[in-house]
């Protein structure tokens, strides 16, 4: 874990577990190394049931299963974690709880989802949604071009390798935990799992992503109770309804002086003139990752 002034959980670019260095050859026909980004199996289980296996880089492979548990509804508020218990060799991770639970019949109808490293979503997947509130927390525009500074130069597997996805908690203009995997549905359930574990309210959280702002990703972060989510990317159609439908603001292709706000923009507070933010340079620009 690398620590920064801001964040509590910072991407730790040079973990030896999350990347490879491969020899390819380049344009040239000459021999090149570079770093990739390591792909294993988790399995989760909550108790003693086997809920779903997710391809990810390994890290927080706890805040990970609770998050996945979490926004799968599996996970209830109150509910009273006992251990989380992770086998590195076998590549388990068993999150026990002190009452029973049972899920079977949930388990077995799921949803695959648009999310990178085949998201799944287990039963309904508007269910929680009906009678959700989200809470007015005002958002100063200024907030968000100082965000996407910060994060688009911090140090990151993404930078550092590609084909990844970062997912950032923030409060005000500050980030404080910045997840990265394969698939966005990942990073966020890692956040999810690190709120739930360490009992982080959620009414006056910003959630920044590199991915794109699909359904799955406007449904988690409208469970979650966080009310604003934004991204470098674009939004899909159904992403943007449902953003509506719940009162969710939606903030996307967040680029320097850009942004485009297609739900709930009666949260933005413009209190900075975009004109007066620096233009992006190339090199701290950070793209969604493929």
């Amino acid at each position: 874990m690398q620590l920064s002034d801001d964040y509590l959980i910072a991407p730790d670019p040079k973990a030896p577990r999350l990347t490879r260095t491969v020899t390819g050859i380049d344009q040239n026909g000459q021999p090149t190394d570079i770093s990739v980004v390591e792909e294993r199996p988790l399995t989760i289980y909550l108790n003693s049931q086997e809920v779903v296996t997710a391809m990810t880089i390994g890290d927080y492979p706890e805040y990970l299963a609770i998050g996945f548990l979490r926004n799968q509804g599996m996970l209830k508020d109150g509910e009273q974690i006992t251990a989380v218990d992770y086998d590195e060799d076998l590549e388990v991770v068993v999150v026990r709880t002190a009452s029973q639970t049972t899920y079977e019949e949930k388990v077995k109808k799921k949803t695959r989802t648009s999310g990178c490293a085949v998201g799944t979503v287990f039963g309904d997947m508007m269910e929680g949604l009906e009678g959700l509130t989200l809470p007015q927390t005002p958002v100063r525009t200024s907030w968000l071009y100082s965000l996407a500074h910060k994060i688009n130069t911090t140090p990151s597997l993404y930078l550092e390798a590609g084909a990844i996805h970062g997912t950032v908690l923030c409060q005000g203009d500050k980030p404080l935990v910045y997840m990265e995997d394969v698939g966005r549905h990942n990073a966020v359930d890692k956040i999810s799992g690190y709120m739930f574990r360490h009992g982080i309210s959620a009414e006056d959280k910003i959630l920044y992503t590199t991915g794109r702002l699909t359904s799955e990703m406007v449904i988690k972060t409208a469970l979650m109770g966080i009310p604003v989510l934004a991204s470098r990317s674009g939004f899909t159609a159904w992403g943007v309804e449902i953003a509506r439908q719940v009162g969710l603001t939606c903030i996307g292709r967040m680029r320097g002086k850009r942004f485009t706000c297609l739900s709930g923009a009666e949260r933005l507070n413009w209190d900075m003139d975009p004109e007066n933010v620096p233009d992006e340079g190339r090199k701290s620009g950070r793209k969604g990752a493929s």
